[in-house]
């Protein structure tokens, strides 16, 4: 069964990582209002990259059969998609955008627009060993564990997140989003 009907003139959007937040997706997207959290089957969750504003690198999603990610689905005006893309940094060649279906916990699917790195990263088994050169900062971290426990993730989901392995970098964002500690 699909999801109740969007709003004429918006779109979803599944985040995954930081804009699980809303103080962070607010930032460039004040519009956006939150619809529910899914789970997007098939997928994990992954790091690579590094990004100056993080001190770390950063989220993606990659297809891994029988794993899942779970996030926040957000409905947001069309005439802010460019605001979003250019949040997830699609014009500066890092993320580029796909449509998934993502399912809540009631069973509905929901297709939604969501962000993916162009370059897949190297296999890891667990995110609690992820090499230097992929963890995120500890302030990406709390942005996106804060995000999770805001809409209310599993708390199974939670307790992954808060076991990925950081780099120990906290960003002056933190203060901007009234974030402390995970």
């Amino acid at each position: 069964m699909y999801g109740s009907a969007i709003v004429a003139g918006t779109f979803l959007y599944f985040a995954y990582g930081s804009n699980l937040l809303s103080s962070r997706l607010h930032i460039a997207n004040p519009r956006a209002v939150f619809k529910d959290i899914a789970r997007l089957q098939d997928y994990k969750i992954d790091f690579m990259g590094f990004s100056q504003v993080w001190s770390g690198s950063v989220g993606t999603i990659v297809k891994s059969p029988s794993s899942h990610v779970w996030g926040v689905i957000w409905e947001i005006p069309n005439e802010d998609l460019t605001n979003l893309d250019g949040q997830e940094g699609v014009d500066a060649g890092y993320y580029k955008a796909l449509n998934v279906n993502v399912t809540n916990s009631d069973g509905k699917i929901y297709n939604c627009r969501t962000y993916q790195q162009l370059t897949d990263p190297d296999p890891i088994v667990e995110l609690n060993q992820l090499p230097n050169d992929r963890q995120p900062s500890l302030a990406y971290l709390k942005v996106i564990v804060h995000g999770a426990q805001d809409h209310q993730l599993p708390s199974d989901y939670i307790e992954f997140l808060k076991n990925i392995k950081h780099n120990w970098n906290e960003t002056i964002i933190l203060k901007e989003l009234n974030i402390c500690d995970i």
